[in-house]
């Protein structure tokens, strides 16, 4: 093919049309890299932007015939286009092109038309062209002759022919179409006896500057007899089609006639030398009858149209054949279903992408008519996209609504496109789309406090408790870690206590708890998310320590040391008060229940010791026989597990007269030169001062509630068990004025353990007094149900008052014998 000078190549004008389309014209058989026009400037795009927002082209076809240079927008050639093999003998050849820009993802469309150039020249089908005319032949009568094909269009196609110059025969050119036709004319009466062969030279000039031509020879032979040749009664026969009709469907019946008789109207049919052998695929020719049927398939999408040359010619000696055209023209059927192409796919998008936000490029296509080949297209309406069609045939997936991951995670999105035939025919395509996460959601603990139980003692570095938190989200935003907050606990930090594991939440004891000195510690746990930015959540625990025996009865009284044994009157009657055996236990509750036993003695039989009271007393009187001095071994056991003990022991001396006894309240070692009635002195002084304390405290609190008398809260008076948050180990009764700013004056707290251990409410009347010694007289106020209530719990502290009085008496009473 020869090379045509660029320099007379020239690019058409560029038009902007209304739908944002750019077209170019480019002439066929550029060389690669040649330019095309600046495809960046024409679409409003700026230079600076191109590179961040990669422009590129996408093709529906495998191959790329231009480029975008990235850095200047300019669109260039890629690959040599030859017009003629892309378009065959279409008058138009278009290339669409669509323009993809990201950030944000625009589509463009852009359209190259190739111009054809003057690069083929005219060829005949047969180079040479063999015609047997009889001399007796009228001037006037026309030969059609084969015509020549150029595979270029428009003006660069066949033009016109020209005949040598010669004595009998002429030229008849005229257009059919697109297409120019060529006829021998016999002008002057043939002699076969003067010239019986004549040469003659066809040229056809196609229309190109420069013109090209082609060439074929034309041997004419004059033959005698015979005189009459077939004749059609059309020479051009024109038929409709269906496409893909049968194997066989018969297209029409040629039927030429022959005036002359025997052989010489003996016709027969057969395709002319110029038709394709696309032609001779499809079709086929009955010589006898002249029955053109089909062959093979007949395919709308590959050809509309077809020209089939048929010759008739009789049997008869020098039989001349004569020509016709038949035009077979097919009509389309909807039987290709929509080709559906995904461009540009985005397979994952995130969450919290705004509506709008495109997904996918879908190009759709069919190859069937205009009437066929209107497409629509659509998803399921449930679904948070939407199909936006953005060109003739193209379509845009964007969100139509927010995403949210959690719901959701992944997407498949059927694409349902149908044709306008009938009956219709789709195509389905599947857009599978996953939602990425976002760190949209905090860890979350499933309940909104926790409360664990240790118990004392424990190991330190032990777990003791473990929380867990959930999240929503997933992979790194998921990634939960725990930690302990920056709180005090009694003004030391949290962290002294206790610490997380950051990955599972197990919290572990730092150190050994003591039930004596604390009873529960509260801290907050924070669970914090690996997002970015990080969610957090926190959540109180609250660990309760549990008491264990792990503190043996602690005997305040008698103590077992050396000093004078107590002394008893052989004269006691049974049941006689010896002593009472005092102890305590650090412990609270059952651990801190103590029982008393005697477990020695010299004589058996003589004392009994009570089993929570611890007072030993006589069981029958003495006789002259019995030991003067008695041992008595007393153990102390606590009610926990395992069981804790302490032991005492007493010596006991019986007398036989009423001599003074000895008080074996010893708490503290005498001295060598301390009187013997020092103890008598103390133990008269501790019950003066106890007694004059709770006169204090009544008579305080009776000035108080003087003061106000407002509100059922103010005037009541509680009687506490000591609970897990008390701090007292020693179970003792103690009286407190309340100290809530909510209450008034006329109030008085009691607090203490063993058998006085429930709650109660008390009003103490500002109106009377005690008297030394006297028990206290508590008026319960409130409502009449809880009135009676407390009027119970008061005669129980009366006994209480009343049983501490005697037990005081007697002590002091020992103390004096």
């Amino acid at each position: 093919m020869r090379k045509t000078d660029l320099s007379s190549i020239f690019l058409f004008c560029i038009c902007h049309l209304v739908s944002g389309q750019v077209r170019y014209s480019i002439p066929e058989e550029l060389e690669n890299g040649a330019f095309v026009g600046n495809i960046a400037n024409d679409l409003g795009l700026e230079f600076k932007e191109l590179s961040a927002r990669r422009v590129r082209i996408v093709f529906t076809s495998r191959v790329q015939y231009f480029e975008v240079n990235p850095n200047n927008g300019i669109l260039f050639v890629n690959k040599r286009i030859d017009r003629e093999q892309l378009c065959g003998e279409n008058p138009t050849c278009v290339i669409p092109l669509e323009v993809v820009t990201e950030k944000p993802v625009n589509l463009y469309r852009a359209e190259v038309e190739i111009e054809d150039v003057n690069d083929n020249s005219p060829s005949f089908p047969n180079r040479e062209i063999f015609l047997d005319v009889f001399e007796s032949t009228s001037p006037g009568t026309r030969f059609p002759l084969e015509d020549a094909h150029d595979p270029d269009v428009g003006v660069n196609s066949i033009r016109t022919y020209q005949l040598s110059p010669n004595k009998h025969f002429g030229l008849k050119v005229h257009s059919r179409g697109e297409r120019k036709l060529a006829e021998l004319i016999l002008e002057k009466a043939l002699d076969r006896e003067e010239e019986a062969m004549h040469h003659i030279l066809l040229k056809a000039i196609d229309g190109g500057s420069p013109e090209r031509t082609g060439t074929a020879h034309i041997t004419v032979a004059v033959l005698d007899a015979n005189d009459n040749s077939p004749v059609f009664q059309q020479s051009l026969y024109t038929v409709n089609l269906s496409e893909n009709a049968p194997v066989g469907t018969l297209v029409i019946i040629l039927n030429a006639t022959d005036v002359d008789e025997g052989l010489n109207s003996d016709i027969g049919y057969s395709f002319s030398n110029y038709n394709s052998d696309k032609v001779r695929e499809v079709f086929s020719l009955e010589p006898k009858t002249g029955e053109l049927r089909v062959k093979g398939l007949i395919d709308f999408e590959e050809a509309n149209t077809f020209e089939i040359n048929v010759v008739a010619k009789d049997k008869g000696s020098y039989a001349v054949a004569v020509h016709c055209a038949v035009l077979v023209r097919i009509d389309d059927l909807n039987d290709n279903a929509p080709a559906v192409t995904l461009m540009s796919i985005s397979s994952t998008i995130r969450e919290d992408a705004h509506p709008g936000t495109m997904v996918a490029l879908i190009s759709v296509t069919d190859q069937d008519s205009e009437s066929n080949g209107r497409t629509n297209c659509h998803i399921p309406s449930h679904l948070p996209f939407q199909l936006k069609s953005s060109f003739k045939g193209s379509y845009t997936l964007v969100t139509s609504g927010m995403l949210d991951r959690e719901i959701a995670s992944k997407y498949n999105i059927d694409i349902l496109c149908k044709d306008a035939g009938s009956p219709s025919l789709s195509t389905n395509k599947s857009i599978v789309v996953h939602v990425t996460d976002i760190n949209d959601n905090p860890p979350r603990f499933p309940q909104p406090s926790y409360t664990g139980y240790v118990m004392e003692n424990n190991t330190p570095g032990t777990s003791i408790y473990s929380v867990t938190a959930m999240d929503s989200d997933i992979n790194q935003n998921s990634h939960i870690s725990y930690s302990i907050q920056d709180t005090q606990i009694k003004g030391v930090p949290a962290l002294s206590y206790v610490s997380i594991h950051s990955k599972n939440g197990t919290i572990y004891a730092q150190r050994s708890f003591d039930y004596e000195q604390i009873k529960n510690i509260q801290f907050q746990v924070k669970a914090e998310d690996g997002g970015f930015p990080s969610r957090s959540a926190n959540i109180t625990v609250i660990m309760i320590i549990l008491d264990q025996n792990d503190n043996a009865p602690v005997i305040l009284s008698p103590l077992s040391q050396k000093g004078p044994a107590i002394t008893i009157p052989r004269s006691a009657d049974p049941g006689h008060l010896v002593t009472k055996v005092i102890a305590t236990d650090a412990d609270s509750g059952q651990n801190s229940r103590l029982s008393y036993r005697l477990v020695q003695d010299t004589n058996p039989g003589f004392f009994a010791a009570g089993l929570s009271s611890g007072e030993i007393r006589t069981i029958r009187r003495f006789g002259s026989q019995d030991f003067k001095l008695q041992t008595l071994v007393i153990i102390v056991q606590d009610n926990g597990h395992p069981t804790l003990s302490a032991t005492a022991t007493i010596e006991l001396s019986i007398t036989d007269s009423n001599t003074e006894v000895h008080s074996d309240l010893r708490s503290v070692p005498k001295t060598g030169d301390r009187s013997p009635d020092l103890s008598f002195y103390i133990v008269i002084a501790l019950g003066a001062i106890t007694f004059l304390l709770m006169i204090g405290v009544i008579v305080l609190i009776a000035v108080m509630c003087n003061t106000d008398r407002g509100g059922y809260l103010a005037n009541c008076c509680y009687l506490r068990r000591n609970n897990k948050n008390d701090e007292s180990i020693n179970p003792h009764i103690n009286f407190q004025i309340a100290t809530d700013s909510k209450l008034i004056s006329n109030c008085i707290e009691v607090r203490g353990t063993g058998t006085l251990c429930q709650t109660h409410s008390y009003k103490v009347p500002s109106d009377e007094t005690t008297s030394h010694g006297a028990a206290m007289v508590f008026q319960p106020y409130g409502p009449p149900e809880y009135r009676n209530y407390v009027k119970k719990v008061e005669t129980a502290f009366s006994e209480w008052i009343g049983e501490t009085k005697s037990n005081l008496t007697n002590a002091i009473d020992e103390v004096r014998y």
